[in-house]
């Protein structure tokens, strides 16, 4: 059985910071990669930003520059620093996980809310 959970979420304004952690626990060893997802109301499931296991990161092109995406390897736990928040980056996050152990297995968070309202 594997847990992910997510923390972090929240309701910020415009310009200002958020961390998000996410936490995945159970029978698992390695998790590939790890990263974030999010899906604003009416609109697709988009990329945020992952890291796979050696550091390698991949983010999404509305995010470069102001997040900041990083892992813990031993605690299989990834964090996502959110800078410079704008009304568009109000969405459920969801945190993801990816591995090979085994077979080809994907984790998915339940998500948490972030709003960037005035």
């Amino acid at each position: 059985q594997v847990q992910v959970v997510e923390s972090g979420g929240g309701l910020v304004q415009p310009g200002g910071s958020l961390r998000l952690s996410c936490a995945v626990s159970g029978s698992i060893f390695v998790l590939n990669t790890m990263g974030w997802y999010r899906q604003a109301p009416g609109k697709e499931r988009e990329l945020v930003a992952t890291i796979t296991t050696p550091g390698y990161r991949k983010y999404g092109d509305s995010v470069k520059g102001r997040f900041t995406i990083s892992r813990d390897n031993a605690k299989n736990t990834v964090y996502l620093q959110m800078n410079s928040l704008k009304f568009d980056d109000t969405a459920v996050y969801y945190c993801y996980g990816f591995t090979v152990e085994g077979g080809r297995y994907e984790y998915w968070g339940q998500g948490t809310q972030v709003t960037v309202s005035s």
